[in-house]
């Protein structure tokens, strides 16, 4: 109990949260983002408990949220929040069954940077604070249940899956990342949802930019001009142009990012649950030109078995 409360209060105080910790391994964990994961282990379970170990002043669940209009919930902030779930039940998916109404709000960020520090530098991940508006929660997500060998896996399916974000560092820059879960299949440890339940999964992160957009000089991926119009002097082919490449040559980058969920609160009556969750993913690449930051988000989660 000692230690869980200490890595709680230190995610709340620091980005400390986000260093190494002790951790038992899951079956669920995949190769492709252990080490960013390794990262955040159990103590960052612990520490992002904080947001659901207590119901906030203005908590409200998902019927009471229905009951409200439009203007009722205009300019309140709630159309970003996660519903709240009352309840320590336990919930066993049928056959056939959905997870439908998800909603993954995330509560904090932090951007993997390399801090110099006696002539050396090495990896942390430091605390950022979110600059988008209230639009980076996701919503309505849904996907199958099924059972495989004893535990639940959930493969999504469709909803608003991405939300394009820009966090900022402490020195200043500003960070763009798409924050998703398309294509996310978690795998769980059990077959029924009760609190302590966990699943986790790989999920595909598209390019924050599309093919249709434009950069200052009108380089795009699907339009616009093929090189910088304005050096004329350095498209020459030769020495120039190499300097150029990535800038003129845009991509369409896909990359990957991981996540895992824990379940600590299940309402059998409503068929709802709801936990905290830890993920990790690449930032934006620029379409190709820059080299993508490692961005840590955590939150809390929404669902509904159906």
């Amino acid at each position: 109990m000692k230690f869980a409360a200490a890595a709680t209060l230190a995610f709340a105080a620091s980005a400390n949260a986000f260093a190494p910790a002790t951790s038992g391994n899951r079956a669920t964990q995949l190769n492709a983002m252990k080490d960013d994961l390794a990262k955040v282990g159990a103590a960052a379970l612990a520490g992002a408990a904080l947001f659901g170990a207590t119901l906030p002043a203005q908590a409200i669940t998902k019927s009471e949220l229905n009951q409200l209009s439009y203007l009722q919930v205009k300019g309140t902030g709630l159309a970003n929040r996660c519903s709240e779930v009352v309840g320590e039940d336990t919930i066993t998916p049928k056959a056939g069954a959905r997870l439908v109404d998800m909603c993954i709000e995330p509560k904090a960020w932090a951007v993997e940077e390399e801090i110099g520090k006696a002539g050396k530098t090495e990896k942390k991940f430091v605390n950022s604070k979110v600059m988008t508006r209230q639009t980076y929660t996701l919503e309505g997500i849904e996907g199958s249940l099924k059972v495989d060998g004893g535990n639940i896996v959930f493969t999504e399916e469709e909803g608003i899956d991405y939300a394009p974000t820009t966090v900022q560092l402490p020195g200043g820059e500003r960070v763009p990342f798409l924050f998703t879960v398309k294509e996310l299949v978690a795998k769980g440890n059990g077959g029924s949802f009760k609190p302590g339940f966990q699943m986790g999964g790989d999920f595909s992160v598209p390019s924050y930019r599309t093919g249709l957009f434009l950069d200052p000089k009108g380089r795009g991926g699907t339009t616009g001009y093929d090189m910088a119009v304005a050096l004329p002097g350095l498209q020459s082919g030769e020495e120039g142009d190499a300097e150029l490449f990535k800038e003129n040559n845009k991509t369409f980058d896909v990359g990957q990012g991981r996540i895992e969920m824990e379940v600590n609160k299940v309402n059998a009556e409503e068929s709802e649950i709801g936990g905290v969750f830890v993920a990790s993913q690449p930032g934006d690449t620029d379409m190709g030109s820059k080299v993508p930051k490692k961005i840590l988000t955590k939150g809390i989660f929404y669902a509904k078995i159906q």
